[in-house]
């Protein structure tokens, strides 16, 4: 399927491995013009443009709007900003509440406030945010991500229905346990903190998964891409999931 978004302008956020790296090598597939944005700013596919930015941090978000700024125009937003460290809901200091909020959030309405006018006034637009299942089934020790992730989740939505006549669309896409870094960080997290061995809690996990397996990036970046494309025109204001069926919620 040709998703006519050759030659569009892509800015994908967190783009240097796991799921935002996915998601930039399947919009270059489609010819789309992707500018990774990373904390190291390395990117593996020739066809990425690399920008190091931690979005963490106020400088990172300005080298982002410096960067919309230089490049005029962004037809094509991905928002992944890296997770918070794993805790409980109880106990959490207000400093990492509102660094959490600054990372997850803040960044990304920043940069999403920069590429809309360009956006509108072109009658064309897509902002795609990567989520977490954890915004509809909250998950375990996440507490920081749930929270946050569901602030964000409510700010799309809203975004959605201001901007639609427009032609932007601005959906979300929801991972389930996608291999990543990242999972097989909290695999590991949980096999320590339960006594059992790695592959004892994958084990567990692919058992509560329909599918019987975890995801690939690849079939994550497949969907951020399809919502790219001009035939995802009339979705907007939505939250897709990609898990294998592992949210049992309607």
């Amino acid at each position: 399927m040709d998703l006519k978004i050759a030659g569009k302008v892509a800015l994908v956020l967190g783009a240097s491995k796991g799921l935002g790296a996915a998601s930039a090598a399947a919009l270059a597939d489609e010819g789309a013009l992707v500018h990774a944005v990373s904390r190291s700013g390395a990117v593996s596919d020739a066809r990425l443009t690399g920008l190091a930015a931690d979005l963490s941090t106020a400088a990172g978000v300005e080298a982002v709007l410096e960067l919309v700024a230089r490049l005029g125009r962004v037809d094509i937003l991905v928002g992944n900003t890296g997770g918070p460290p794993r805790s409980t809901a109880q106990g959490v200091d207000s400093g990492q509440w509102r660094a959490a909020f600054e990372g997850l959030a803040v960044s990304l309405f920043r940069i999403a406030d920069a590429v809309l006018p360009g956006m509108i006034e072109r009658g064309w637009g897509r902002i795609i945010t990567i989520g977490s299942s954890g915004i509809v089934q909250p998950i375990p020790h996440l507490a920081q991500s749930n929270a946050v992730r569901g602030a964000v989740a409510g700010w799309s939505k809203t975004l959605a229905g201001e901007v639609g006549r427009h032609g932007v669309t601005v959906n979300m896409v929801l991972p389930g346990r996608i291999d990543t870094d990242r999972v097989r960080g909290g695999d590991e997290a949980a096999a320590a903190r339960d006594g059992l061995a790695v592959a004892e809690v994958q084990a567990r996990s692919r058992a509560q998964i329909p599918v019987g397996r975890y995801g690939r990036a690849e079939e994550f970046g497949a969907m951020v891409a399809y919502l790219a494309g001009e035939q995802a025109g009339y979705m907007t204001g939505t939250m897709i999931r990609v898990d294998g069926g592992y949210v049992r919620g309607l």
